[in-house]
């Protein structure tokens, strides 16, 4: 296992940690956090293992944060109904 995959091994950890904890907002403080870090770790994922495995990895990120994928479907859905 190289840097890249281990590190995605620690963020899916510390995802799971931090759901466990109780949030006054709901967890979006830290949804943005570890979309933040997520992103260029995917980025890093890509350079070093090809783009099959980056998606493995990113479909994995995307069922932990589920609920901004949904916001942001619907966002998108109501802005293309408008611009129709």
């Amino acid at each position: 296992m190289n840097l890249s995959l281990a590190l995605a091994c620690v963020w899916m950890i510390a995802a799971n940690l931090l759901a466990m904890l109780p949030s006054k907002d709901n967890y979006w403080t830290r949804a943005y956090w570890l979309m933040g870090v997520g992103v260029p770790l995917l980025g890093f994922i890509c350079w070093q293992n090809g783009p099959w495995l980056t998606l493995l990895v990113m479909a994995a990120g995307l069922s932990m944060l589920r609920w901004p994928v949904v916001y942001l479907m619907r966002w998108l859905r109501r802005s293309l109904r408008g611009q129709g």
